[in-house]
């Protein structure tokens, strides 16, 4: 091995090992989304607003202030990260800014939204 690491094992597969960096560095793109959606995910608020987006297909950030319980300046505050991060997306109808998540982002999201609600349904039984 380079760099004065120490390894145990008695033989490298250096056919394995060629592979799996082709593979790293043809998605390195992927990763890099991937990533970034996740750490902004990785906030519970902003995971909540997310789940909440999906089963609802759009609020405004007063809906989410009154369901979540913080005040709208925050709420405002997450949403801006997320659609930065081109997660979520606006519409405006008058005054007001509906949100939804965006769909590229959601066939990503919902494999988690499900673990939640399958979560839920176990724990209720």
């Amino acid at each position: 091995m380079k760099n004065n690491q120490s390894c145990i094992r008695v033989y490298a597969d250096k056919v394995q090992i060629d592979n799996c960096r082709e593979i790293i560095q043809a998605n390195e793109k992927s990763f890099g989304m991937l990533s970034s959606l996740l750490a902004l995910a990785g906030n519970e608020v902003r995971l909540k607003i997310l789940f909440l987006l999906e089963e609802e297909n759009e609020l405004c950030p007063c809906d989410l202030s009154d369901i979540l319980g913080m005040s709208i300046p925050a709420i405002s505050q997450h949403l801006r990260k997320l659609k930065d991060g081109n997660v979520v997306e606006g519409r405006r109808e008058g005054q007001t800014i509906f949100y939804s998540l965006k769909e590229e982002q959601l066939s990503i999201l919902r494999p988690f939204f499900k673990h939640i609600i399958n979560n839920s349904i176990k724990e209720k039984v």
